[in-house]
């Protein structure tokens, strides 16, 4: 019974994982076709002739380094930039003291709720009034502002620190900035990790706001992947903006393989006592 159990179980994991992987499976076969099996019918499941020249025809097809070096430069500077503001506003949520804390948290919370478009016209208004349009320095102050959902795990994971840390601390002389980076900063690797797994997966998959603040020249791979593989006819070159999609899906793989002891830990003990 237990064995069948078992099988049972596992039977229902690998139909998930195939689930799962079966638009990346499809992906990665388009992105081995060529143009005119892309239009035949029956499609071709998997292609005749492997063509693995669409993957270097997608790196010379657009300035495709380039634009990589653009999304990595925005999602590098984001991801860093966020990870240390919200560690330091959960910081401050979890451990200090305020008139008016939970009523601020509720309404920082609150803004979870937002749908990204709301705020769309508003925030390309306000850039463009203080000359900040075709600049990475949205990134920049976004970084700075933190993330909500990100401060809110800092915020849950330094709730759940014991208390005789900081007090000892406090008895070497040490301020509440002090604590915070020598202390709970060092402390909080697994939510570091997570923290920095998804800002820069967030920035590094972001079309709307590069397509939104950023000319042709300083936009990034998201943009043209989705703009840039056309033919002398204007049509789209499905197969290299397949092959480009599977290269551009990479950093964030490496990224999660790196760091993920870390990522799933601080998923599953962020909020548990």
């Amino acid at each position: 019974m237990a064995f069948a159990r078992r099988s049972a179980v596992y039977m229902i994991l690998i139909g998930v994982l195939v689930l799962f992987l079966s638009p990346f499976g499809w992906l990665v076969i388009t992105a081995l076709k060529d143009s005119s099996e892309l239009r035949v019918m029956p499609i071709h499941w998997w292609p005749h002739h492997p063509n693995l020249g669409n993957f270097h025809d997608a790196l010379t097809h657009i300035k495709y380094f380039a634009y990589a070096r653009n999304s990595l430069t925005i999602a590098g500077i984001y991801s860093v930039l966020v990870t240390l503001a919200s560690a330091w506003a959960g910081y401050g949520f979890a451990r200090l003291d305020a008139p008016g804390k939970r009523v601020i948290f509720g309404v920082l919370m609150s803004t979870m709720m937002l749908p990204q478009i709301i705020t769309l016209i508003p925030t390309y208004l306000l850039f463009a009034r203080i000359n900040l349009l075709n600049t990475y320095m949205p990134w920049v102050l976004w970084g700075l502002a933190g993330a909500p959902f990100l401060i809110f795990l800092f915020r849950q994971f330094f709730s759940n620190m014991p208390k005789e840390l900081e007090e000892a601390a406090i008895v070497d002389g040490c301020g509440s900035a002090r604590i915070f980076w020598r202390v709970f900063l060092p402390q909080s690797w697994p939510v570091i990790a997570t923290s920095l797994i998804l800002s820069f997966s967030w920035s590094w998959g972001d079309y709307v706001a590069p397509a939104l603040l950023l000319d042709s020249d300083r936009t990034t791979l998201t943009v043209k992947l989705a703009t840039g593989y056309v033919n002398a006819h204007g049509a789209p070159m499905s197969n290299l903006v397949a092959a480009g999609a599977v290269m551009y899906v990479v950093p964030v793989l490496a990224l999660f393989l790196i760091m993920q002891r870390g990522f799933v830990s601080g998923i599953s003990t962020s909020g548990l006592k």
